[in-house]
């Protein structure tokens, strides 16, 4: 299989028209060919042109044919006309003689698109494409630019064809991945990030079907404090010992303190080499646990981690499919969702506790590297300079004798513009979901910017949604009194909408406007 190439990460492509094309051309063949009999025909596209002058100084265009024989086989053949065509035009040609075919326009569906459909691509959508065609072009002010003809690898699109022009050249027969800019315009996705989006993809994909909420894991604990074995007895009491006390988390110290040990900041410590904080780290905690545990078959929370291995041994024989199928698993953005829900359900029916503990403590590992892989999923630098960076985490916290695992999702939004020095203040997005008895569940969505500071509440259970609705007074005079600049505050029945925008973000833009 042919190498996959790429072109430099500033490149881009416009879409461009293709001339018109009279429905039927008489092409005169520059070589004796053997492939077709007299009467029969074949499927061909033009994969480069050549314009020439002959010896009495008219104009000639000289082409090289891709043939699709009937057999399914391609071939090429260098043909003649006195008509200028385009790259990538279809024809059917027919042999009327060793040295001349008659070619037929394809019809119009089948010709490479003059322009983007933004109902089926809209901007910001990226398509993997491969190059058929390409050319260089006359040099224009100075400036080299390169035709080139690229067949959509999308299902949807089945093989349809566009023309485009760049500033670099385009190999042919190399993989792409575009983002639509425009209905004329393109940009390239450069190969290291796609490979970097697949294999994080990939473990995305892994960790979310085999993740399980933590508590299941501590519930157990508890409920086996005492009847365990010495060393794994010592794992289970220190990692119980780390959960902190629902009323402990309002001191800002101590949210702080439970923040950095969640296990999300792990391997960060670690390459940072400050290993101080490990004995205190929920992660590091359920791996010593782990670790305590009989070994049973079958893989564990970190097998996929082999995947990079084996992708470097295995491009590029299986990169293009696999790179695109970039954006089309439907179940990834289940990974992305918030609250993270629960996938992996763990059957206990005829099997020993130290088993049950192996599955959920694997599980709980699995969910913690989902919320991990899902942070960085959706830290994004955007083309305007926008740079979105996210930490999405899980404390386990008491509440009397229940514990009850309290998701956070924070995003700061850092907008930087290269002609100035200074950086814009910083947007804060805050996401809460708890789950409290006998409050049910709660969902909570605050940002802050430059000083002020608004949020939505939203209560599953109603007599909850009026509860909350009736403090939302005293919750303001508490942020008025920190010294913040307080905007709506409002408490509904439901769930927040998913989706990149929810209504308080709206309100949001409206004021940074």
């Amino acid at each position: 299989m042919t190498e996959i190439n790429t072109i430099p990460t500033s490149a881009t492509g416009q879409v461009v028209r293709t001339a018109s094309v009279a429905p039927e051309t008489a092409l005169r063949l520059l070589q004796t060919q053997t492939l077709l009999a007299i009467g029969e025909s074949a499927e061909a596209e033009i994969i480069s042109v050549r314009q020439t002058q002959t010896q009495t100084q008219a104009q000639n265009f000289d082409m090289t044919l891709r043939l699709t024989l009937p057999s399914g086989q391609q071939a090429t053949l260098e043909a003649s006309a006195g008509k200028p065509l385009s790259l990538g035009t279809g024809f059917t040609v027919t042999a009327q003689a060793d040295s001349r075919l008659q070619a037929t326009l394809l019809p119009d569906s089948r010709q490479p698109a003059s322009s983007i459909d933004l109902s089926r691509l809209p901007v910001g959508s990226t398509v993997q494409a491969r190059v058929i065609a390409s050319q260089a072009q006359p040099v224009n002010n100075g400036q080299p630019t390169y035709k080139a003809v690229i067949s959509l690898l999308e299902p949807s699109f089945a093989g349809q064809k566009l023309v485009v022009e760049s500033s670099s050249p385009l190999s042919s027969g190399s993989l792409l991945t575009l983002q639509v800019q425009g209905s004329q315009s393109l940009s390239l996705v450069p190969l290291n990030g796609r490979i970097e989006q697949w294999l994080l993809g990939q473990q995305l994909d892994a960790q979310l079907a085999r993740q399980a909420p933590t508590q299941e894991l501590l519930k157990a604990l508890q409920n086996l404090t005492g009847g365990l074995p010495g060393n794994l007895q010592a794992a289970s009491e220190k990692l119980l010992g780390l959960l902190p006390d629902l009323q402990q988390l309002s001191d800002p110290k101590t949210l702080a303190q439970a923040l950095a040990r969640s296990g999300v900041f792990l391997e960060a410590r670690l390459m940072a080499g400050q290993p101080q904080g490990l004995p205190g780290d929920i992660k590091a905690a359920l791996l010593r646990l782990i670790a305590q545990l009989p070994n049973t078959p079958g893989s564990t929370p970190m097998a996929s981690a082999q995947v990079g291995a084996a992708l470097g041994q295995a491009l590029p024989a299986f990169a293009r499919s696999t790179l695109g199928a970039l954006g089309q698993a439907e179940q990834r953005q289940l990974a992305l969702d918030f609250p993270l829900k629960g996938r992996l359900q763990i059957n206990s029916d005829g099997e020993a506790d130290l088993e049950v503990l192996l599955k959920l403590a694997a599980a709980a590992i699995s969910r913690l590297q989902t919320h991990q892989l899902s942070s960085l999923a959706q830290t994004t630098t955007s083309n305007d300079g926008t740079q979105l960076t996210t930490w999405q985490l899980e404390l386990p916290m008491r509440d009397q004798r229940d514990i009850v695992p309290l998701q956070i999702k924070l995003q700061r939004e850092e907008k930087h513009h290269r002609d100035q020095q200074e950086k814009n203040d910083p947007l804060w997005k805050v996401d809460l979901a708890f789950d409290i008895a006998p409050l049910g569940p709660l969902q909570v969505q605050a940002q802050l910017y430059r000083g002020s500071i608004s949020s939505q509440i939203w209560a599953e259970q109603a007599q909850t949604a009026q509860l909350v609705d009736h403090e939302l007074g005293h919750l303001r005079e508490r942020l008025l009194a920190g010294g913040l600049v307080v905007g709506e505050l409002s408490c509904q029945r439901g769930t927040p909408p998913q989706g990149p925008r929810t209504a308080v973000e709206q309100r949001f833009v409206d004021e940074r406007a």
